[in-house]
């Protein structure tokens, strides 16, 4: 009813606490700022969530209206309403967000009326605002007051006023050398020439806050050379982050709404599709008209402050749907009645829950009273569905055309790469080779010419940065073996890595153990981002590799299942073996390669119990015992568990030793054993069922299997659509006895392309993850 209410703050000289800021702890940001400010200094009032009852409330607004600067810090997002809100109660805004563009950039000088920090530089939060002399921070906070016009709602919009102290000053000082600047200049712009802007470099100019005609100096689309508008290719899937919740919870004086995400389908995103790779600077962004170099820093936030709820306009709410917040300019707000609340779980759940008993508004329009969730995206089928044909003939595009990045200068390797592609596109054909059963490759002639190739051509350095255990301790049992046993023997191969980085076709960058940074049941993988963004930044300023061809001669290897999320950006041009090859998640079939995702039960024998029975000592039509977790397993439960004495369909098998064997034994003894997806589309199982001999069928849409770039996967497993779940038993029992015999004989032959060894044997699963990178590699690179 009237959004300017308490709008104003106290006088200068009545704020005696120098830098405020209170607010919920997500995001990796802000608990960073409270473990180096959090009652550490008496004028630093640095706190995690206040209450939100009337009284936390009001203390909240007085902290905003008696400090000098109050800290904006980034919370999930680059975005926070503590920009406004600082405006509001006339409080200088420090603003901590690498990337953010401030609100109506391309007019305001936010030089003028706001302070950059570096998020490098929080531990130097307070050194860098009492540096700020009392002339500079007084002419700050009085231009907060005069763009405070700007951000406010009006129920009747009012026309701005522009004064004469409100239009940049062309003869406006520029700070460069001590010899540029005047005598007649202040103290403090004279100390800011002396340290030539760097003591300062997070500080803003003594200016006004408008550029005129809305210029800010240089091209902002140009960044030394490079062209900065969003990259198309980054834009493809607009799937890839619907990881969490759709709504955000946002802050707003009086008013918690919980508002629908930008219009966006079943998903939260996390992070931005067209995120730029690395942190631009203010002063990247636009180059400062003032000349001073401005730096920004990271900054988001989402959050509540307020515990009296009230509803904007209608709310609908319908089960197994969108909750969605209709917004009317002639709608009340509605204040549930007493008794009934809406409510946000923690952070660390996987939804947003809004409670009632039955709310009423205004105009009649109804809250339905059962509780309503959110679903991830990982509990949800997918959109759309490629099938295996369309993922031939997009193996097939990509193999003709292309889509690598050229290289930035010429290399000798490439010219060695390129002489392969030619003896690959021109082998011999093979009939009755002794080691390769030709019915379970595209083309086996090719593939072997391209092994040979490889195990000549192929070289590849490991670079030695990152810590243990992040980068170079790996794992060698359970489900994150194949990515432990991959660096492995990686790592200790005389054959393949070599120490001078010249001489290299390849890079390998080990991808993160993200056992090791992820907060167990967070459900937040920025610190795994934020990782894996220094990282690579890393090695692009200490080595040149990286910079010739933008990481595509560079490879990493993952078996999480956040592993296309997090190296989205920062790795998105690198081949990426991953075990979760989901073509709707951003897995470029002829670029990356679907790693099979192994579970070693011992890590000093990875081969133990290996095998099955006869085709004739099968009696098991087909098998499946496992987790519930996702939203296909309790499809295939629901329709098969305890249905059909031929169909052994169960859940978790019960702890202990004898479980496991029985496990084991149901493996061996099954014609068919079924491979549906959990979270994510791979499983384990598909590599069990070859470890055991028995035939996979994998139920996952959108799935591209192992080495799919090379294998033909119809001769040794069953594909079944993931809507055929009710028809599994006569799909089965409808494939000739012959035909399923072939499959099983094509299962004993693949095997051996699925085995981990201590040291490594040809054509084995550590030499085939190689060549899939090195085919891939082959048919995608471009000469300068």
């Amino acid at each position: 009813q009237n959004p300017s209410k308490d709008l104003g703050g106290n006088s200068p000289s009545e704020r005696p606490t120098l830098a405020f800021f209170a607010g919920g702890l997500h995001g990796y940001l802000r608990p960073i700022l409270l473990q180096y400010w959090s009652n550490k200094e008496p004028d630093m009032k640095i706190f995690g969530p206040m209450a939100r009852d009337l009284e936390g409330k009001s203390r909240y607004r007085e902290y905003m209206k008696s400090s000098k600067y109050c800290i904006c810090a980034k919370g999930y997002e680059v975005h926070t309403p503590r920009v406004a809100e600082s405006i509001y109660y006339e409080c200088v805004p420090v603003i901590i967000s690498d990337n953010y563009v401030p609100p109506f950039f391309e007019v305001l000088d936010w030089e003028s009326f706001a302070v950059f920090v570096l998020e490098e530089d929080i531990p130097n939060l307070r050194n860098i605002l009492l540096a700020i002399p009392e002339e500079k921070y007084l002419a700050m906070q009085h231009r907060v007051k005069m763009v405070q016009q700007h951000f406010l709602w009006n129920k009747k919009p009012c026309q701005i006023k522009i004064g004469p102290l409100m239009t940049k000053k062309p003869e406006q000082a520029k700070y460069g050398k001590p010899s540029e600047v005047s005598e007649t200049a202040s103290d403090w712009e004279k100390e800011m020439a002396i340290s030539g802007g760097k003591s300062y470099s997070k500080l803003v100019s003594v200016g006004d806050i408008y550029n005129v005609g809305g210029e800010t100096g240089d091209d902002s689309s140009i960044l030394n050379g490079k062209d900065l508008h969003n990259d198309q290719e980054l834009v493809e899937n607009t799937e890839l982050d619907a990881e969490f919740p759709g709504e955000k919870n946002m802050d707003m004086d009086e008013v918690y709404a919980v508002q629908d995400a930008n219009g966006q389908d079943d998903e939260f995103t996390m992070e931005k599709v067209g995120e730029t790779r690395h942190g631009l600077s203010l002063q990247q962004i636009a180059k400062p008209s003032n000349g001073i170099a401005i730096e920004s820093s990271n900054a988001d936030t989402v959050e509540v402050t307020s515990t009296e709820v009230y509803l904007l306009g209608n709310v609908s709410l319908m089960e197994n749907s969108r909750s969605s917040v209709n917004f009317s300019t002639d709608s009340p707000l509605s204040k549930l009645s007493d008794g009934e609340q809406m409510g946000v779980l923690p952070d660390d759940e996987d939804h947003i829950m809004l409670k009632s008993n039955l709310a009423n508004s205004d105009n009649g329009s109804a809250v339905m009273a059962n509780p309503v969730k959110k679903k991830m995206r990982c509990n949800m089928p997918p959109k759309s569905v490629t099938s295996f044909y369309q993922m031939d003939q997009l193996l097939a595009r990509h193999r003709h055309s292309s889509r690598a990045m050229r290289p930035n200068w010429a290399s000798a390797r490439d010219q060695e790469i390129l002489a392969a592609k030619s003896q690959i596109g021109s082998a011999v054909i093979l009939k009755n080779d002794r080691e390769l059963f030709a019915p379970l490759f595209r083309n086996v002639s090719m593939f072997k010419r391209s092994y040979e190739l490889m195990e000549r051509t192929f070289k590849v350095y490991v670079y030695k940065d990152g810590e243990k255990p992040i980068f170079h301790q790996p794992i060698l049992k359970g489900l994150y073996a194949s990515e432990g046993w991959f660096m492995k023997l990686m790592e200790g191969n005389k054959r393949f890595v070599v120490k001078d980085p010249r001489k290299a076709t390849f890079f390998i960058c080990h991808s993160v153990q993200e056992h090791t940074l992820y907060v167990r049941n967070s459900h937040n993988r920025t610190n795994l981002r934020q990782y894996l963004k220094k990282y690579s930044e890393k090695i692009a300023a200490r080595y040149p590799f990286w910079n010739r061809t933008g990481g595509a001669d560079h490879f990493l290897v993952a078996c999480h299942d956040w592993a296309p999320y997090e190296t989205r950006h920062h790795m998105e041009h690198c081949i990426k073996a991953l075990c979760n090859a989901d073509v709707t998640a951003g897995f470029k079939i002829g670029r990356d390669v679907s790693l099979p995702e192994t579970y070693v039960r011992s890590g000093r024998n990875p081969l133990r119990d290996l095998g099955g029975k006869p085709p004739s000592e099968r009696h098991i039509l087909a098998f499946y015992a496992g987790n519930i977790h996702g939203y296909l397993r309790p499809i295939l439960l629901k329709h098969w568990k305890d249905r059909d004495p031929d169909i052994k369909i169960f859940g978790p098998m019960p702890p202990g030793v004898a479980s496991k064997m029985n496990y084991i034994q149901h493996m061996k003894t099954s014609k068919y054993c079924i491979c549906p997806k959990g979270y994510e589309v791979n499983s384990p199982r598909v590599v069990e069922a070859i470890f055991y001999e028995c035939v996979p069928v994998m139920i996952s849409d959108n799935f591209v299997p192992p080495f799919f770039e090379v294998l033909n996967w119809e001769a040794f497993s069953v594909v079944l659509a993931e809507k055929d779940i009710p028809n599994l038993k006569d799909i089965l029992l409808s494939i000739p006895e012959d035909k399923y015999l072939e499959m099983q004989l094509g299962v004993r032959k693949v095997q051996q392309h699925f085995l981990w060894h201590a040291n490594p044997v040809k054509y084995d699963l550590f030499h085939m993850t190689l060549h899939s990178i090195w085919y891939n590699r082959v048919f995608q690179i471009k000469p300068r």
